[in-house]
């Protein structure tokens, strides 16, 4: 959980600072966000966790 929360605010944090540069646009973010919103009640959001759980534990035994 703690992980996840993490990786939240760090993308949060990512998109306000590309919305903000004007590298991306408030439209575009937004329709990549309601995209992962329905991604993640698909059958599809389990193998995301487990691939995001892998390189996070990866990126931990560094």
């Amino acid at each position: 959980m703690a992980v996840s929360i993490s990786v939240i605010v760090l993308l949060g944090i990512v998109v306000f600072v590309l919305i903000r540069g004007g590298s991306v646009r408030l439209g575009p973010a937004l329709v990549c966000a309601a995209f992962g919103f329905f991604l993640a009640s698909t059958g599809a959001a389990p193998l995301i966790t487990a691939g995001i759980g892998t390189v996070t534990g990866w990126i931990s035994s560094i």
